[in-house]
């Protein structure tokens, strides 16, 4: 029996760094503000499960350009579950006291939600390429190498497209590939795996445009429409961005899709 302290085998603390991860969440308000410890851990957990949603998307295109739809469509659902997690995860910032938020929000500038090099790197691999963005981040060596080489890259839609063409659908145009997307909505035990394809691929899309909305109504809750930290407009640049959409001949192909006779 191993001595308690003395050669002690692998701990919880250890594996998961419990140490290092609760030393991480540094404040900037003095007095410290009661609610920054929330706002940090928040935005903190956020960037884990954007790096979780990476890791399954990278995987996604992996299956799917080796035609492993069973296991493409496993790491999606997975990807989905999460996304409702951070919407919901949201809500929690609305806890703060209005006031108790002005307390340390200063205290942030220039730094702002829009420079989440993990989020630009989820917009940028599920379709939503931004040169605009991109060079945004020209500054930050470390975030620009990272989301060049996302803008470089195929993305999610780009392998679900080229695995329907090599299963002989018609992807070559817009309007082909909203025709192809009816015909697998049209027979779903005939295409299952793709059926159940597009309706992850169409629920990621809703749930990021969720995620923004709710979004923009927390902000509005808690700051009205005074401006960004990062100088942006705040919640008027947020709603902007609800009209945003990953996959647009998902959504058309709605609108074409006939009952069977």
């Amino acid at each position: 029996m191993t001595e308690y302290g003395k050669n002690a085998p692998l701990s919880y603390n250890q594996y998961l760094k419990v140490p290092e991860l609760i030393k991480l969440q540094e404040t900037l308000s003095e007095p410290t503000s009661h609610d920054e410890l929330l706002f940090i851990i928040i935005h903190q957990t956020y960037e884990l499960w954007f790096k979780q949603i990476l890791h399954e998307i990278d995987a996604s295109i992996k299956w799917l350009e080796e035609g492993r739809t069973f296991r493409a469509n496993h790491s999606l659902r997975a990807v989905v579950s999460i996304e409702k997690v951070i919407v919901s995860q949201i809500h929690i910032l609305e806890t703060m006291a209005q006031i108790g938020f002005l307390e340390f929000r200063d205290k942030l500038n220039p730094a702002s939600g829009f420079q989440s090099m993990q989020f630009r790197e989820l917009e940028f691999v599920s379709g939503a390429k931004d040169e605009h963005i991109l060079k945004h981040f020209s500054h930050d060596e470390f975030a620009f190498q990272r989301l060049t080489e996302r803008f470089n890259e195929p993305t999610l839609g780009d392998a679900f497209w080229n695995l329907l063409k090599r299963k002989d659908f018609d992807v070559s145009t817009n309007e082909a590939r909203v025709q192809t997307i009816v015909e697998i909505l049209t027979q779903p035990e005939k295409y299952s795996d793709f059926f159940i394809m597009q309706d992850l691929l169409i629920e990621h899309d809703e749930s990021i445009a969720l995620w923004r909305y709710h979004h923009v109504l927390m902000v509005e809750r808690m700051l009205g429409m005074k401006r960004g930290t990062g100088g942006s407009e705040g919640a008027g640049y947020l709603r902007k961005t609800l009209d945003k959409k990953f996959f647009p001949e998902l959504w058309e192909a709605r609108t074409h899709l006939k009952a069977n006779n």
